[in-house]
């Protein structure tokens, strides 16, 4: 196979490079199935990239070797690739951040070994709005995803009781995510946070076996960690449909909440990872899980009149 190949994609000549080298040594899972993955996901995948500040997590020697985070597009994007600068106060001064707007886009982006793709809350109109609260369930060793499960359908019912519909994912990794959609022009990260700290802090305290809030690792032994600190505007957290750099080619997969309750009620952790297969049989089955998320416009409960 050669080392570079040029293809066409809607009238956008790309180089691709490396296509045989290993990404997933335990699988022999190459760059070339990483990129056919993402074409094939792509119309699914898209929505919820487009317009949507996008942090690279570039792996060059695969899954399990050294990675780096790239914020900043590099300058050797093409020039019909899109980008937003946005304010880093870190930094003292605007990131360009690419924006995937299209399969060129994407493949592109793919093609540096950008494995794992990492977007904003916000919409580039505005980053200083959440569209999306999510809450990340992470298992403290020995707790696993089945505990993260039972965690997500506590938290469930205390946003229904606060008129909000949630929609759970797989981590890809060891937990879960729960996505709070909001859409609304009234949504702030002073606002989101608080309210997911809140719902942290009240869990913590009703399950204190089950649940930690505080951001300390040695208190989340055999807990699950319910990180409410994401929902900030200079953060970001693992698209929907992503791959994800583990031993297996595993993916960042929209769920629903009865394969939640059962995964739970079966104590069967199997149940809630899927690979690249399984993903793409999925949304010919049964769609895009997560679709609601683009448009569904939910506002915050003040928790402090509650």
């Amino acid at each position: 196979m050669p080392n570079s190949t040029l293809v066409q994609i809607d009238n956008v000549q790309l180089t691709l490079s490396n296509l045989e080298k290993i990404f997933y040594t335990s699988t022999n899972f190459t760059k070339a199935q990483v990129i056919d993955y993402y074409s094939r996901i792509a119309p699914f995948l898209l929505p919820h990239l487009i317009g949507r500040p996008l942090t690279l997590k570039r792996y060059p020697n695969g899954a399990e070797a050294k990675f780096f985070y790239q914020k900043q597009c590099p300058a050797f994007r093409p020039n019909w690739l899109a980008t937003v600068p946005v304010w880093s106060e870190g930094k003292n001064k605007n990131i360009d951040f690419c924006l995937v707007q299209d399969l060129a886009s994407l493949i592109w982006a793919v093609n540096l070994a950008a494995i794992e793709l990492h977007t904003s809350l916000s919409l580039a109109e505005d980053t200083l709005r959440p569209t999306l609260l999510v809450f990340d369930l992470d298992p403290g060793h020995p707790a696993t995803i089945v505990q993260c499960a039972e965690v997500a359908l506590i938290l469930k019912k205390v946003l229904e009781d606060n008129n909000l519909q949630s929609f759970p994912k797989t981590s890809g990794s060891k937990g879960l995510q729960i996505y709070v959609p909001l859409n609304t022009q009234a949504a702030n990260y002073k606002q989101t946070k608080e309210f997911a700290h809140g719902i942290a802090r009240l869990l913590e305290q009703q399950y204190p076996s089950l649940v930690v809030s505080k951001m300390r690792k040695f208190l989340r032994k055999g807990k699950i960690f319910i990180d409410w600190s994401q929902n900030d505007n200079h953060k970001t957290t693992v698209c929907v449909y992503s791959l994800r750099a583990k031993k297996y080619p595993t993916v960042s997969t929209p769920i629903t909440w009865e394969e939640v309750e059962k995964a739970y009620k079966e104590q069967d952790s199997t149940q809630l990872s899927f690979t690249t297969d399984q993903v793409l049989d999925r949304v010919q089955r049964i769609g895009d899980l997560f679709a609601p998320l683009l448009t569904l416009k939910q506002e915050i409960p003040n928790i402090h009149s509650k």
